[in-house]
């Protein structure tokens, strides 16, 4: 244990020593290559901040309008059928968003319920076994220009739901 603490304080250092190293072994304008590459970096930036705040805005508006626990109400009994708590369904939706905000959810559920109880161990599996995937296509294919995500997001959607569904199955019949 104490090598993997050692190693995770030096790895950083001893990357960024590493490139400045080949660079300067390569020959390379080292300073020059990095502000070309922070100016490409802003450009993106630039490029996928529309994007971001419009992610951003409109999941706070789901969170702060009521709409989330509208849908979890009229969802519930079916949800619960299934499975899968009420409490769990509008962490799974806005995790399609925002990871941030699903931990915001997340951490409501800890209060509420307890990091240690069934749901909180279940929400704790999910958000580890699920991606962001509305904010990451929309990120990485912006930068790039992607245009024809082809089956992109079914399959992200089916690796998400996968990902659900091991979480809820992992809580109830081996962890808790």
């Amino acid at each position: 244990m104490q090598l993997i603490l050692y190693l995770s304080d030096y790895i950083i250092p001893l990357t960024i020593f590493y490139i400045v190293g080949f660079a300067l072994l390569m020959k390379r304008p080292v300073y020059d290559d990095f502000v070309k590459g922070a100016k490409e970096g802003m450009k993106t930036v630039a490029g996928i901040m529309p994007t971001l705040v419009g992610l951003m805005v409109a999941v706070g508006i789901l969170r702060a309008s009521g709409f989330l626990d509208a849908v979890t109400g009229l969802l519930a009994p079916w949800t619960e059928k299934i499975g899968l708590p009420s409490g769990l369904f509008p962490v799974a939706l806005v995790k399609l968003f925002s990871s941030s905000a699903a931990t915001g959810l997340a951490l409501d559920i800890f209060k509420e319920y307890g990091p240690d109880s069934q749901l909180g161990f279940m929400t704790s599996l999910m958000l580890s076994c699920t991606e962001t995937v509305f904010y990451t296509m929309s990120i990485y294919f912006l930068s790039v220009k992607v245009k024809k995500t082809r089956y992109t997001l079914p399959g992200a959607l089916l690796a998400t739901a996968v990902g659900l569904i091991m979480s809820i199955i992992l809580t109830k019949y081996f962890i808790c």
